[in-house]
């Protein structure tokens, strides 16, 4: 077995449960398995592999509801459930479709991958224990839509998924963490507490990976990033920012000096 063919293979399935496992399985392998940096995969199946449930919409479209009920409550652990299930694929779709990187990025991402499967079930389990399930309400594709935007450019990947994305969850974290606490709801707190630890090492990769490539192309990376940022139409970055999970996960303090401009 090969380790990018493998990855496509779980990024291909639908199945949530099998997702998580064959990446799971794929980490606790990789070892044994050969990894080919240079082939050109092609993938002619509908990604990512998803189960019919949720129906994806538009964000816009995502029923708000009252954080008051158990519904409403259920309904913010399920988005969060979203988001992981998202990041996993996000990751594996990171390791398949870039050919020509060093043999570490493959393996980073591939961490990542396992992480965030980690990070599905947990909260998976907690939505189960509220009396739902992944897919029991709406969700949107916000992120995914970025990895289609950025599908053949690594370089812009690394910019906008892990540094920009991801690093809006680093942000977003402390205040649905109050949230929670409020509604008395300390298992999930506790789980974005795992979440936030592990992110801070997600968007670090990424930080790592998107320095290295603007140096092997001598560029400048904050010129570029901006460059990429309105190429590729990124979100807006908006206050607050969790600075010192910033910090932690490589941006520089010109980077954060530009940010908090922002």
């Amino acid at each position: 077995m090969e380790l990018r063919t493998s990855a496509l293979a779980a990024l291909c399935e639908p199945d949530p449960g099998q997702k998580v496992l064959r990446t799971q399985v794929l980490r606790r392998d990789a070892s044994t398995l050969t990894l080919d940096t240079a082939a050109a995969l092609h993938c002619d199946a509908p990604l990512p592999g998803r189960p019919a449930q949720p129906v994806w919409v538009d964000h816009t479209a995502v029923p708000k509801r009252s954080l008051r009920t158990p519904e409403g409550r259920a309904a913010l652990v399920h988005a969060l459930c979203h988001i992981e299930f998202n990041a996993i694929n996000l990751a594996l779709d990171a390791i398949w479709r870039f050919a020509g990187m060093p043999e570490r990025y493959y393996l980073d991402w591939l961490q990542v991958a396992d992480e965030e499967a980690l990070h599905f079930s947990l909260l998976r389990e907690h939505l189960q224990s509220l009396g739902f399930d992944y897919g029991d309400f709406e969700a949107h594709g916000g992120l995914w839509s970025m990895a289609e935007r950025t599908a053949q450019d690594v370089l812009a990947r690394m910019a906008l998924v892990p540094r920009t994305l991801e690093a809006r969850g680093l942000d977003a974290t402390p205040a649905v963490q109050t949230k929670f606490r409020h509604m008395g709801d300390h298992r999930a707190a506790a789980i974005l507490d795992i979440i936030l630890r592990d992110e801070v090492g997600h968007v670090a990769i990424g930080n790592r990976w998107y320095a290295w490539l603007c140096q092997q192309a001598q560029l400048d990376p904050l010129q570029t990033y901006a460059e990429l940022a309105r190429t590729h139409a990124a979100p807006r970055l908006r206050k607050p920012f969790n600075l010192e999970a910033r910090r932690a996960a490589g941006f520089s303090e010109e980077e954060l000096s530009r940010l908090d401009q922002a």
